[in-house]
């Protein structure tokens, strides 16, 4: 998604079939909502679009993007942490991308929805992901996602560390990335393929004073 060890469980933390979180999340500007069907319609004019895609394969046919829904609407770990969530304007209810976390792929080129069961968390790095519609884009709504998934993240589910890779020449996801404190640790190979190892711990989240 834009562009997920056991070891990023907290294993201090509450059992997961314990926590009681809200899976629909706010920002000053914007209300996160787990992906539905009826979010079909941005789903649509985002992966058509050439340039919204220009960093992740490329455009896809509306008859892809409607097999699709059934996946991008699944949701893993207890209360829905592990998923996609649309993003739109609180006080209009314009819909203007997606946000996600998500389990990372190392020797596939897609995510893997299966690993998205209710009640479980999925073994390996879980990353965080982004889209924006072309006309959302330059108003800082991707930094205003990515900052909230990560708090989303860090106080109310087990995970102690996100991960995030893109595309090396996509200097504006390493720009989001950074300004939601993400580390460069260099290349990692993901998507099968060598690629960016942005990462955040919660330990390091926490001494930043994000919360």
């Amino acid at each position: 998604m834009g562009q997920y060890t056991q070891g990023t469980l907290d294993s201090t933390h509450q059992d997961v079939q314990d926590l009681r979180m809200n899976p629909v999340l706010h920002t000053d500007r914007l209300t996160l909502t787990p992906s539905q069907e009826t979010d079909l319609d941005i789903t649509i004019e985002m992966f058509t679009d050439p340039e919204v895609l220009r960093y992740a394969g490329g455009p896809m046919s509306e008859d892809k993007i409607r097999s699709g829904m059934s996946n991008w609407t699944r949701r893993g770990g207890e209360g829905g942490c592990i998923g996609i969530w649309c993003a739109a304007l609180t006080d209009t209810g314009e819909k203007l991308g997606t946000g996600a976390l998500l389990p990372m792929p190392i020797d596939d080129k897609d995510t893997d929805y299966d690993l998205l069961v209710p009640g479980q968390m999925p073994d390996g790095d879980i990353e965080i992901g982004y889209f924006l519609k072309r006309s959302a884009w330059g108003n800082g709504y991707a930094t205003e996602i990515c900052r909230r998934l990560v708090r989303f993240a860090f106080e109310e589910s087990p995970l102690v560390e996100v991960v995030a890779t893109f595309e090396p020449s996509n200097e504006a996801s390493r720009k989001v990335l950074e300004k939601s404190g993400f580390v460069d640790h260099g290349m990692r190979w993901c998507y099968a393929e060598e690629s960016p190892d942005y990462r955040i711990a919660k330990a390091e989240w926490l001494a930043a004073g994000e919360r």
